[in-house]
Parts: structure tokens; sequence; C-alpha cells
């Protein structure tokens, strides 16, 4: 997997945290860049933190699995970037009732949490492949760190608009690359 499809999955996987970024933006009575920094550490470091913990479980089973792991990273990628589709189509146009402007550990551990298990997810596909896990993680975490913070700021000025297209690029996104996958260790690409 090369720098830049690694730079596409971390854009896919930062896009629950950037929706979730742009309600907290929106409940923020004061905007200040501090809050937004808060924002994007939670999100990023559990960002970086989840695709650890998968690859490690992931790398326990892989030699049993070697002959089909292509298949799974297909099918674990696909179904994450499904449901994010699903949700920017289908979940009405609001924001989670849990986002709210506290950025307390008991608000935002949660948050981090359920934006940050597809990542885990991604980790175990991870180690199927030649993949260097720290500069994944690393990337994966500074770029959700990145849209984390500029969600929050959309989230000041703009409120909903932003959110549903931004999970659907990331769905779209994580499809793509779990198709190119299968199809380049079935020999079509």
């Amino acid at each position: 997997m090369n720098l830049l499809e690694l730079f596409l999955i971390a854009i896919g996987l930062s896009m629950d945290a950037f929706a979730v970024a742009i309600c907290i933006g929106l409940s923020m009575q004061e905007k200040s860049i501090g809050k937004a920094l808060i924002v994007g550490l939670y999100f990023g470091i559990f960002q970086a933190l989840m695709p650890l913990i998968g690859y490690f479980f992931g790398i326990q089973f892989s030699d049993k699995i070697t002959a089909y792991d292509h298949w799974i990273a297909f099918v674990l990628l696909g179904f994450i970037g499904a449901k994010m589709i699903k949700e920017s189509i289908f979940d009405p146009e609001t924001c989670p009732s849990s986002t709210s402007s506290s950025l307390s550990f008991k608000t935002m551990f949660p948050l981090s949490i359920a934006t940050s298990i597809d990542a885990l997810a991604v980790g175990i596909s991870f180690s199927f492949f030649n993949v260097n896990i720290a500069l994944s993680a690393l990337l994966i975490g500074l770029v959700t760190l990145f849209f984390s913070m500029i969600g929050v700021k959309i989230g000041n000025i703009f409120g909903l608009k932003v959110k549903k297209r931004a999970e659907l690029a990331g769905g779209i996104i994580l499809i793509l690359i779990g198709l190119k996958i299968v199809l380049e260790h079935t020999g079509i690409l």
C-alpha cells in the first residue's frame, strides 16, 4: 500500500470524526482555536490508536487467512464505506444527541470511541498487507486531527450542510480502496 492510498484511507476514516466535529462546532457558543484543538486531539489520538489495536489483533490470525485476506479487507472497507454512504443519505439531517459544546472527558471519550471503531477494522485489514503500521497510525491520527479542527470551524460557520457530503465522500473513498485491493490480489489490476 503506497502513501497516497494510506492518505486516502486516512481521509475516509476521518470523515466520521469530521461530521461529529461539525456538530460540536454548531453547539459551541464560544469559538476558539483551543477548543477546536481539543476536539482534534481527542479524535486524532483515538483514530491513531484504533488501527494499532486492530493491527496487533489481526496479526495473530494473518497466517491462517492469507489466502483470502484481500476479500476480508474488501468486505471490511466496503461495509464501513456503505455504512457511511447510507448514513449520509438516509439519516436525518441532525447531529447525534450525545454531541454538545462540552469538551469534558465524559462527553468526548464516548464520541472518540464511536468515531474510531471503523479504524479498528481497518487496522485488522492492514495486518494482512505490507503496511508500516506506525506511519499509517500517525497519518490517520494527524489527518483526523486536522479534519476535526476544520469540522469545528465549519460547524461554527456553515452548520449541517457539509456533514452529509463529508460522510458520502468518505464512504466512497473506502469502498474504492477496498475494490482496488481485491482487484489487485485477483490479478485483474
